[in-house]
């Protein structure tokens, strides 16, 4: 092949937008400019640093910015012959610079050239001034992939350089970077660039390439590259080819095929199906959305900008700004007013932990239908505050709940059984089957009782009611006799001091249960930071050594036999018999 038909094949390649649209100087740079006007203000001011470290996500412009940055300081043209990050003009270097062909500008890959050897010969030619440029600079790309002795070879450099070196670290790793290094770099921390700010920039390069996209096409461009320049300039690549030469506008229903995304307005009826408790519609609607291409981690992001969305709706009320369409601001509106902030954040809990499982997932639908199966259970469930508030009754000793039954959604009686951790169904049918209490639609409500024949036994005093538990509850009673230490008492509701670490962890569930099953009532029993009074085990030690000294202080016993006798029982006998039997063991 001769020099011009290479040189004709090298004008027809190809370059993709991520390097044709490299920033060529700091005003190109968008979303940095707090970084941007840093630097500037150092070159005017002459106090520029001897090592940066820029560090931030993928594609965010770091390599970009090095080069810009060793630009800057070997920046020389006819007019100007010091630093400068105006580059109105090109000049001496800057082009080699920004192609990485200049040799006194060195680049290194950190990930390549990991160990200290390496580290070794780079540092060699530090000692040596530049050969035409003002500063020899160095780039270390990823410096936190280098060994821990490269590290600390470049340590004594990088603390005291030669004055005309000068070393740029970009890292996406921030936290690996030792801080010995992180401590001798001026560091600035690039931001992910706002998902407008992006799509106004593709905006600009689809005029630039005289190719059309709609401008919500390139907003979901924009939203699924995260805030990184580089991926949005490749999914832009992406989608200048979904056209296939026709000259129409490239519909955002393209991208969406393109990029595996769901329907704006499906992954609201997914949501709404979700959080209304409709198990069967949410599994249905996320399964359409699966075989029409849809991913479900990214399903699964959807899901949860919808419900910080709606959760903003409700918050912000009319005034909520949002990129989005009338209709579709006045059903998260909606849909908001019918969900509570504990509900929602609620769903937000679900969703956060469960988008982390389903990207690690072999199967990552089965894990999203899981988590819709979650978010349709949790919606089911009684709002949180309303949670909080009954146990704040409970806790402070206002409620009171007078029987087992409660209003369901449709307004009619239900009886219902508590769970099995409060009481059993009944004391007479251990079988029969629980149902949920429904508090989701209102408070609690006073009906008659379902079960006029269960016992309604009462009891003044807590020793009492422990003395009529039944036998086949002597495993809890001697629990209670051993770890309860009562604060106060009254029925239904009985408050104990913090249990003994020895305690087994469901006497309390279990007391609850034994004390229903006798009495017929709902019983409540709190641990509290109080100190309460001797146990049943104790107080009856206490008793029995009373007595017992007691017994020893009888006349009987000052007999010099006696001495060592261990009391066994000593009673009384009939006055006929004129004499005391005490029983002794001489043992």
């Amino acid at each position: 092949m001769s020099g011009a038909e290479t040189t004709d094949v090298a004008k027809q390649a190809y370059k993709v937008l991520a390097r044709k649209y490299r920033p060529q100087t700091f005003e190109d740079m968008i979303g940095q400019e707090a970084m941007v006007t840093t630097l500037t203000n150092a070159f005017k001011a002459d106090r520029v640093a001897h090592a940066f470290m820029m560090t931030g996500v993928r594609g965010i412009g770091k390599t970009t910015t090095a080069r810009l940055l060793a630009r800057a300081l070997n920046y020389e043209s006819e007019s100007v012959t010091s630093p400068s990050t105006d580059f109105s003009e090109m000049g001496l270097h800057c082009e080699r610079i920004m192609a990485s062909t200049h040799m006194d500008v060195l680049e290194m890959d950190a990930a390549s050239r990991t160990g200290v050897e390496n580290m070794r010969e780079l540092l060699d030619g530090v000692r040596y001034a530049p050969v035409e440029a003002r500063y020899k600079v160095y780039i270390i790309d990823e410096v936190h992939m280098l060994s821990t002795g490269a590290f600390n070879a470049l340590l004594k450099t990088l603390e005291e350089p030669p004055d005309h070196a000068k070393f740029i670290f970009a890292t996406t790793e921030i936290r690996k970077v030792p801080i010995t290094v992180l401590s001798r770099c001026q560091r600035f921390d690039l931001r992910r660039v706002e998902a407008d700010i992006l799509a106004a920039h593709l905006k600009g390069i689809c005029a630039k390439e005289n190719v059309a996209v709609s401008d919500d096409g390139l907003a979901l461009i924009a939203r699924a590259a995260e805030g990184s320049v580089r991926d949005s300039l490749s999914l832009l690549d992406q989608a200048l080819v979904q056209s296939a030469g026709d000259d129409g506008e490239i519909s955002a229903a393209q991208i969406r095929h393109m990029l595996g995304l769901g329907d704006r307005s499906r992954i609201f009826d997914l949501f709404d199906h979700a959080a209304r408790g409709r198990t069967k519609e949410a599994l249905e609607e996320l399964g359409s959305q699966y075989k029409d291409g849809a991913d479900p981690v990214v399903v699964m992001r959807d899901l949860l900008e919808m419900c910080h969305d709606i959760s903003r709706a409700k918050a912000i009320g009319e005034d909520v700004d949002f990129n989005a369409a009338p209709d579709q601001i006045a059903r998260m509106q909606a849909l908001g007013a019918d969900l509570t902030h504990g509900q929602l954040t609620r769903l937000w809990q679900i969703l956060t932990t469960d988008y982390g499982a389903v990207r690690m997932a072999p199967v990552p639908l089965a894990a999203a239908e899981m988590s819709m199966i979650k978010v349709a259970t949790a919606a089911t469930m009684p709002p949180p505050d309303l949670i909080a508030s009954i146990l704040s009754e409970i806790k402070s000793g206002n409620f009171k709940l007078p029987d087992l039954k409660r209003l369901n959604g449709s307004g009619t009686a239900k009886p219902i059984t508590p769970p099995a951790a409060a009481v059993d169904a009944s004391p007479e049918d251990k079988s029969a089957p629980e149902s949920d209490i429904d508090i989701h639609s209102q408070p609690p409500t006073a009906v008659e009782p379902s079960e006029p024949n269960a016992p309604t036994q009462s009891f003044a005093t807590f020793d009492e009611l422990i003395d009529a538990l039944p036998r086949e509850k002597i495993g809890v009673k001697s629990d209670i006799d051993r770890y309860f230490s009562v604060v106060t008492y009254r029925a239904g509701h009985i408050r104990i001091s913090k249990p003994k670490a020895s305690a087994p962890p469901s006497m309390i569930g279990r007391a609850v249960d034994a004390f229903t099953d006798l009495t017929g009532e709902l019983w409540v029993i709190d641990v509290v930071d109080e100190d309460g009074a001797e146990t049943l085990k104790e107080k009856r030690t206490r008793v029995q050594k009373e007595q017992a000294a007691k017994d020893r202080a009888h006349p009987a016993f000052n007999h010099p036999l006696l001495k060592s006798a261990q009391l066994i029982e000593i009673r009384d006998v009939a006055p006929t018999s004129g004499a005391m039997n005490i029983m002794t063991d001489e043992g």
